[in-house]
């Protein structure tokens, strides 16, 4: 079932002396649990997708179809916690926003902080945390509003390459868990293979969609152990000739 649709979405940026297309003739239907990553030359328009497909920005042409019912959470690079407040009191916050700050919606994050290894860093403040508790803490703040969608734009970029791949590890087992929907933008194509269910490859500026891969290893199960499977430096290799990282 598609819980998302879009539909040849088109972005025009405008300056004081042109008009210049950013995105070009976008489409992509998103299924409910699905998993899909969009990948692209650097300065292609991912982000400018995200941004439209959240509400962030919007389109200059194209049309969107989303239940009015569903909501969506928005993941950053950075995980934007204050400093001045406990990880508890962080992961309530977009609660508090909402004025949806119930009894049974504290309990659900209370859950989460105690099924995804933070129980004992309630009362912690982020300083304290390292940069992969910070952004699992940064989720279970997105998740704490319960979306239906989520939209992760480059969400452990910050992070060093062990880190990386363990928080991507636990992102991704949270999110499939929850059973959620989710859309991430990434420049890193193990990443991509490795998480998404498909694959989207953009071309440079005007970003148009060059390739879609449906990704299909054997036993799939984490991000960590979808690296080892057979097929995996099959898609890499496909992939990366698409984005032409060589040019």
């Amino acid at each position: 079932m598609d819980i998302l649709k879009v539909k040849n979405l088109k972005k025009i940026y405008h300056t004081k002396k042109n008009e210049i297309l950013a995105v070009d003739n976008f489409s992509l239907n998103l299924k409910q649990g699905e998993f899909v990553a969009i990948v692209g030359p650097s300065g292609c328009g991912k982000s400018t997708i995200l941004s439209i497909l959240c509400g962030l920005d919007k389109a200059s042409e194209g049309k969107i179809e989303i239940d009015k019912n569903l909501k969506y959470g928005y993941m950053l690079q950075s995980d934007n916690l204050f400093e001045w407040r406990t990880i508890y009191k962080n992961c309530l916050l977009g609660l508090e926003l909402e004025n949806k700050l119930t009894k049974e919606n504290i309990k659900y994050v209370n859950k989460l902080l105690d099924t995804y290894g933070l129980k004992e860093f309630k009362k912690s403040y982020p300083s304290n945390l390292s940069g992969g508790m910070r952004q699992r803490a940064s989720l279970i703040r997105t998740l704490a509003t319960k979306p239906d969608i989520l939209f992760l734009d480059e969400p452990f970029s910050a992070l060093d390459y062990q880190t990386r791949l363990a928080v991507s590890d636990d992102v991704y087992k949270i999110i499939k868990k929850e059973n959620k929907s989710a859309i991430i933008v990434t420049h890193d194509l193990s990443e991509a293979i490795s998480m998404a269910d498909r694959v989207i490859v953009l071309t440079n500026r005007p970003s148009k969609i060059k390739n879609i891969y449906e990704i299909k290893l054997t036993n799939k199960s984490s991000p960590i152990q979808n690296r080892k499977a057979k097929e995996f430096a099959y898609y890499y290799d496909k992939i990366w000739k698409d984005i032409d990282y060589h040019v």
